[in-house]
């Protein structure tokens, strides 16, 4: 047999889309194979014996047309050591096809909580420790630099995904809380608290972005704690649609219906909340269209745009000023699609989708050009359109490719079963072949 160092990663996808490989394929002509692929990658007679495990007598008659190949066993050798996806061949998924963390499976479920491990005491929580001596006090520019790392960790959770921002926003966390245990705040207090939700929240997002639900919804929780502490009652909000966007994703759309009224309720006596109160109507969208609940869900989503239009002059929190005329088309599309309106969804996700690809910040959109590829290629897909939903998926892929996100990783899972019924289409295997090399 041929060692692994000896099989070539991929074929050409030039090769793989080819109709006359393709063709051969089908109707299995391996002697036209060989030739195609001594043509088409240069790989000689002898490799291909190699390869295949075959002798070179076997594959020159072959190839000469004096032997045919019909055992099964030997197509599938064929099929591995040539790297020919064995659905062009007619065979199931071959074992090298798809990256484990691709394989469509149930996310593995939370570990337990583990009992407390009892450690020297010279080895517990050292930053706690150190903290009893920091007497430094809270000032505004502790206020400033606070705040401008919630920023930038925003910013870094949408570039690159929130599974590694955890430990840095909890530790960041521990620490706003420990200055408020001190009670040295001089009039900072309120502020210090607004920090603490922020901060919350945003470890909340990270382990929602995990898919790490229990985790997020207990720093979602505490974030609510903070937020009514400070006063704060859009920010409250804030936190009640994250709640609301995870129990969609965990198909609790009735609970995630109630999140989004609570939301509602909380922001809509407060100033300047029109762009607030349109992103929270959306969210309900969202959960009312997985109810498949049509008539709620298009009332949601023409008063997100009703609420959108009064927005223009209002000074909007700057944690929803993210939510913006693109995003409005490109969540609209979704809630479509989500109820199964394809042919209206396509041209608003696309659209949206355009608009991301055209901005001049857009490395800024990672992950949400991403997720908004995906529903396009979703949408198209269930309309027939197997080339262009390729397509957009595989922009999907190569933006995906440098985000550590779960739920991106989920929605590649989701795509991929999707495309089960069309395994021996051109445009669905030079995908597989794509989706192999952008995550082996």
């Amino acid at each position: 047999m041929a060692s692994l160092n000896d099989i070539p990663r991929e074929l050409p996808p030039a090769l793989l889309r080819s109709a006359e490989f393709v063709e051969a394929c089908r109707v299995r002509d391996f002697g036209l194979i060989f030739q195609l692929m001594y043509r088409k990658t240069g790989t000689p007679q002898g490799r291909i014996a190699v390869l295949c495990d075959l002798t070179p007598g076997r594959v020159g008659d072959v190839i000469q047309g004096r032997r045919r190949i019909s055992s099964i066993d030997v197509i599938e050798r064929i099929a591995d050591g040539l790297r020919i996806p064995g659905a062009m061949l007619g065979l199931a998924h071959r074992p090298w096809e798809l990256p484990p963390q691709v394989v469509a499976q149930p996310p593995a479920p939370e570990a337990p909580s583990e009992a407390p491990v009892h450690t020297p005491r010279r080895s517990a929580a050292l930053d706690d420790v150190l903290a009893v001596t920091d007497e430094a006090d809270v000032t505004p520019s502790t206020v400033s630099a606070l705040r401008s790392f919630i920023t930038d960790y925003w910013r870094q959770d949408d570039a690159h995904g929130g599974a590694l921002l955890r430990p840095a926003v909890v530790g960041q966390l521990h620490y706003v809380q420990r200055l408020l245990r001190r009670g040295n705040a001089h009039g900072l207090k309120a502020d210090l608290q607004a920090i603490e939700a922020e901060l919350a929240r945003l470890a909340g997002w990270a382990c929602f972005d995990a898919r790490q639900y229990s985790k997020a919804q207990a720093y979602f929780t505490e974030a609510l704690a903070s937020a009514q502490n400070s006063g704060d009652p859009q920010f409250t909000a804030n936190i009640l649609s994250c709640m609301s966007l995870q129990a969609t994703y965990e198909e609790e759309a009735t609970e995630a219906v109630a999140l989004a009224h609570a939301a509602q309720d909380a922001a809509r006596n407060s100033s300047g909340s029109a762009l607030v109160m349109s992103m929270l109507y959306m969210r309900e969208a969202f959960a009312q269209a997985v109810l498949r609940d049509e008539a709620a869900c298009q009332r949601s989503v023409t008063r997100a745009h009703r609420h959108f239009e009064r927005a223009s002059s209002e000074e909007a929190p700057a944690w929803v000023r993210y939510f913006d005329e693109t995003k409005l088309i490109v969540d609209t599309g979704i809630a479509l699609a989500q109820l199964g309106k394809t042919r209206e969804a396509e041209p608003l996700i696309a659209e949206g989708l355009r608009r991301e690809n055209d901005a001049e910040q857009r490395g800024n959109q990672q992950r949400g050009r991403a997720f908004h590829a995906f529903w396009l290629a979703s949408t198209q897909l269930r309309r027939g359109d197997i080339s262009r939903a390729c397509d957009a998926a595989t922009m999907a892929l190569d933006l995906a490719s440098a985000i550590n996100s779960p739920r991106v990783t989920a929605h590649v899972r989701d795509f991929h079963a999707q495309l089960r019924p069309y395994a021996r289409e051109t445009p669905v295997i030079a995908f597989e072949a794509h989706m192999r090399k952008m995550l082996t």
